[in-house]
């Protein structure tokens, strides 16, 4: 599979696209006016504990306060891993008071009206490693699952200077030779040594350490060692990033190429066109088929239909084959889009098991390229499969979009003809309640037309009825739904 890495920069904006065979399969977003908090480590101090969630509210310096639970605030054991949910911590009033000043790291951006999630459990990544200053145990990424291979690792580490810090092996460190180990543990002591004597002269609450911007943080993290090219348009950050990569990453260095061509590189790459498709509801199926995705605040329902695909021998063998097409194009649609949390999908019912555990094992395929955690369950008896995606950053509607002033996020909004009656029902209320000599409308261009030809009969009964008169002015910076009716 060719894949490649596509870094747009400007001023104001960076952007990551990941693409597979030429498709654009994930992008990142990070604005100068609002970076991404995740990774930063500040000095806090606790401004509310609450028993009843097992948590407390951290002030850290934003407009939002942060959320700290419980089990968050105890270390983790070298026979426990970090997201065991069975650990039972104490009582959170026996951990924090108000007032307290403590040291914390963003492990949840700010979602909506959701400040960011905390931990105290700090950890500083690198390339191949995490370092656990607080923790002694070694650990290896699950995704590394040759024995010999994680064994060779934990010895690596194991064979260290006796720091009494932990670690974490990244995915990325399989089939890494010692000394790239070796540095990068030697590169986090050192930057753990400076981090900790910036919290002990840092005052509550204030930033203390801050994660790589969005390009640095993307090599670090997201990108394979077998990727073919990384391409930027920026001559400042393509010198910035391989002064990066010959320090941390020198296999790296060779993809990296810097982009000077005329047209935009997202245009280039039609990266842009997919960027604008990913914000509709509507995806088109090579087959003709399609898929309605909507997100709302309590999950994402996805809906699987035939369209235009007839299929070329039966009913079944057609929604088989669409369903298919579906779980592989879902599953690109969910990293594109970033959508996460509750992930409901009305594949086409289908009679045949064997046909059910195929498109199962489809979807989960397609899904083990994706770096957030998944889990999906069995086709339920209504025909559904529900699924989580674990939410760590804004989706892209909600990066690019804001609510729709008109409908307020409802995807809809009322007809002229009902806004007309509503119209005519207030000027009748106003009539009852008010002494007028006579009524002004001030409604949009199209309300006051409507009013003025096919409800003219109901408008003069009402006039007749009230025995006012009643004027309209059509008023170009009203939407459909909004009118006024003032008392003259």
């Amino acid at each position: 599979m060719k894949e490649e890495i596509l870094f747009n920069m400007t001023p104001q904006e960076s952007r990551a696209a990941v693409l597979e065979n030429g498709m654009l399969q994930e992008l990142f977003i990070e604005r100068a006016s609002s970076r991404g908090l995740v990774g930063n480590i500040y000095r806090g101090k606790v401004i509310r504990v609450l028993p009843g969630m097992q948590a407390a509210f951290i002030n850290i310096g934003r407009e939002r306060s942060a959320f700290l639970h419980a089990a968050e605030v105890l270390p983790v054991s070298e026979d426990e891993s970090i997201d065991d949910n069975k650990i039972q911590p104490p009582d959170i009033t026996e951990l924090l008071h108000d007032g307290q000043t403590i040291t914390v790291q963003v492990i949840k951006d700010e979602l909506g009206n959701k400040g960011a999630r905390l931990t105290t459990q700090l950890t500083i990544p690198s390339r191949y490693l995490v370092l656990m200053p607080a923790n002694q145990h070694i650990g290896v990424s699950q995704r590394i699952d040759d024995e010999q291979e994680r064994q060779r690792l934990k010895d690596i580490l194991k064979q260290g200077d006796g720091e009494t810090s932990g670690y974490i092996v990244r995915t990325a460190a399989e089939g890494a030779d010692k000394q790239e180990l070796v540095r990068d543990s030697e590169f986090l002591l050192k930057l753990w040594k400076q981090i900790t004597l910036k919290i002990q002269q840092a005052r509550a609450p204030s930033l203390v350490h801050e994660d790589l911007d969005l390009a640095l943080r993307f090599v670090r993290d997201l990108v394979p060692s077998d990727v073919e090219k990384i391409r930027i348009d920026s001559e400042s950050v393509h010198q910035r990033l391989l002064e990066f990569l010959t320090d941390f990453i020198p296999s790296l260095s060779k993809c990296v190429e810097l982009y000077t061509g005329e047209r935009p590189l997202f245009d280039m790459y039609n990266v842009e066109d997919d960027i604008e498709k990913s914000l509709q509801r509507k995806v088109q199926l090579k087959s003709g088929g399609y898929l309605i995705i909507e997100q709302t605040e309590a999950m994402v329902t996805i809906d699987v239909n035939t369209g235009a695909f007839v299929g070329y021998r039966n009913l079944e063998d057609t929604i088989f084959k669409t369903n298919l097409e579906a779980a592989s194009s879902l599953a690109r649609q969910l990293r594109l889009r970033n959508l996460g949390g509750m992930i409901i999908i009305d594949f086409i019912d289908m009679k045949e098991e064997e046909h059910k555990r195929q498109v199962l094992r489809t979807l989960e395929k397609a899904l083990s390229k994706d770096h957030a955690k998944t889990h999906i369950s069995e086709v339920s008896t209504l025909g559904l499969v529900q699924m989580t995606r674990k939410r760590s950053r804004e989706s892209l509607e909600h990066i690019l979009c804001e609510t729709c002033p008109t409908c307020d996020s409802r995807g809809s909004i009322k007809t002229a003809q009902t806004i007309c009656y509503e119209i005519l029902r207030e000027l009748h209320r106003s009539a009852m309640a008010y002494e007028a000599k006579k009524y002004l409308v001030l409604a949009s261009q199209e309300i006051v037309d409507r009013m003025l030809d096919e409800e003219t009969n109901h408008l003069a009964e009402l006039e007749s009825m009230i025995n006012k008169p009643v004027r309209f002015q059509a008023e170009p910076l009203y939407t459909q739904e909004q009118f006024d009716v003032v008392l003259i």
